[in-house]
């Protein structure tokens, strides 16, 4: 018969606590007794899951070849999805994007773009003086002479100021312009403003963006007719060449908006002596996009200029600024179409620093200046034809006009003609080819095609994981100890086997074979009990 062992010990240490700490560690052991529900298996989970096949591989029941087959097709299900998604990461990551054109309703009035030009010829041959000739030799190739013939190596010449040497020999647009019209109205140099660019003096038609002129009709005669004189009698001679050194005649032209400066010298066209040249132009408005789809620069959204010198952002203020950088460092002053208020380069080293910036600028995003298209940028494509002027009848009537001959006239006249070929802007835009919403839409429907699932079915094998995994933590944090005596004073259960092993009392080595686990205070009807002290 099974011997049922109850130990009642009492300890003096334990008899000042209240009572109610008792009824707590009974509670408590009673608690331990019961333990925590156990999770689910998993095939209890498979059974109950929304993954479909799920519960007929891993659900129960016995394991046999149909269960086999099922669950080969649910891992080449889940195999052909994940080949699936991972192919349409890979294709969101590349950012793809498209280019829609839209081409926009013609407007009553559009606002005429900034017209800049510059004669080839830098230096008007007789506007320098014997000082000009001797400070420019390194940059326009003509020896260090008088006028005489003689070398002004001897005489002491005052410290050149380039910018006074630009405005002084530089052509002057009030003897190259001979007639000026603009949407039918005549226009005067008043009309124009001076710049300077690498080609020295130049001048910008509509130049101010405050008070752009506006054109109100399209087409040839509607925009801006100039005729020029390009004087090549004022030609520099060519001694000797340098990298300065011009072969040609004519004018260079750029057509751009108000807010971006000339960037003629890479940016512009020729215009040839002998010809009208008819400029078709048509605005285009161009939207990038930024990181990560394109590389374009976001507008800051401060009221400061981004490029010092600059209302506004744009490639040639840019690369200009990394131009002067570039002079800066190499020669500690800066060229004269370079804005800022640094120390104007002397002419003998001009040529020198103007070889540096070319050296020394990068055309790609690794390069010494990187420049970013903006996201918002205006443009203006072009289309250009020409006819040969004059002809024979009008060639006799400027020639008696201008009080020149006719060989003068064919030789030195020319004629631009720019103009909008219809009130209409074009709309080019980028556009994200792909993006986060179709990424989901696709992963959607490969999970829903190849598994049956969708987020709240991950959302179930989540909850799965985190129950299995909390459970085997919260066993490993409380395993419990088996302790000879409880401390709290109250009520201590011992099992048979453990006595035997544990009480020194020789009584007890011959009781008989109980069980190890019973239930505190509790005593089977017609069961044996003894009380018993070591």
């Amino acid at each position: 018969m099974p011997i049922e062992i109850v130990c009642k010990i009492k300890f003096a240490e334990e008899d000042a606590k209240p009572k109610e700490k008792e009824a707590g560690d009974e509670q408590s052991l009673l608690g331990a007794a019961r333990g925590a529900a156990a999770p689910r298996d998993l095939a209890t989970f498979a059974s109950t899951s929304t993954l479909h096949g799920l519960g007929r591989a891993c659900g129960p029941g016995p394991h046999g070849l149909r269960r086999t087959l099922w669950a080969l097709a649910l891992l080449t299900s889940l195999a052909a999805f994940l080949y699936q998604a991972a192919g349409l990461a890979r294709g969101y990551l590349t950012r793809p994007h498209l280019v829609v054109m839209d081409p926009a309703a013609p407007a009553p009035v559009a606002g005429f773009p900034a017209v800049t030009l510059c004669n080839i010829n830098r230096f008007r041959h007789s506007a320098l003086s014997d000082a000009d000739i001797f400070h420019l030799a390194n940059l326009t190739g003509l020896p260090p002479k008088d006028r005489d013939g003689h070398r002004a190596a001897g005489l002491r010449y005052p410290e050149p100021d380039m910018v006074d040497i630009l405005n002084r020999t530089g052509h002057q647009l009030a003897d190259m312009l001979k007639s000026c019209n603009f949407s039918g109205h005549h226009c005067s140099t008043s009309n124009f403003s001076v710049v300077y660019t690498r080609y020295g003096k130049c001048y910008t038609f509509n130049a101010d963006p405050q008070s752009s002129l506006p054109s109100r009709v399209g087409g040839m005669g509607s925009g801006l007719e100039i005729m020029l004189d390009i004087q090549q009698e004022e030609y520099l001679p060519i001694w000797r060449e340098t990298n300065e050194t011009s072969f040609e005649a004519g004018i260079r032209v750029q057509i751009h908006s108000q807010e971006e400066p000339p960037y003629i010298h890479q940016l512009g066209f020729g215009v040839s002596p002998g010809f009208q040249t008819f400029v078709s132009c048509q605005e285009q408005r161009l939207t990038y996009l930024p990181q990560p789809w394109g590389n374009c620069r976001a507008e800051s959204g401060l009221r400061e200029p981004e490029l010092q010198g600059y209302s506004a952002y744009s490639v040639s203020a840019c690369r200009l600024r990394c131009e002067k950088e570039a002079v800066l460092q190499r020669c500690h002053c800066r060229m004269v179409h370079m804005p800022g208020n640094e120390t104007i380069c002397p002419p003998n080293i001009y040529i020198e620093c103007a070889d540096h910036t070319l050296d020394s600028l990068g055309g790609g995003s690794e390069g010494p200046c990187f420049c970013p298209t903006p996201c918002n940028l205006t443009r203006y494509g072009k289309e250009i034809s020409m006819v040969r002027i004059p002809n024979r009848g009008s060639a006799r009537y400027l020639a008696r006009k201008y009080n020149r001959n006719e060989t003068y006239i064919r030789e030195n006249f020319l004629v631009l003609d720019v103009f909008f070929e219809a009130l209409t802007s074009e709309a080019m835009e980028q556009r994200a080819a792909y993006g986060l919403s179709a990424l989901l839409g696709d992963l959607g429907g490969q999970m829903g095609l190849f598994i049956g699932a969708s987020v709240l079915t991950l959302l179930e094998i989540l909850d799965y994981i985190y129950e299995v995994s909390w459970d085997r933590l919260r066993r490993a944090w409380r395993r419990p100890k088996t302790p000879l005596r409880t401390a709290t004073g109250g009520i201590s259960t011992l099992g048979l086997q453990e006595l035997k092993e544990q009480s020194p009392c020789p009584s007890l080595g011959h009781a008989g074979g109980g069980t190890g686990s019973l239930l505190p205070n509790h005593h089977p009807p017609g069961g044996l009990f003894e009380d018993f002290a070591c």
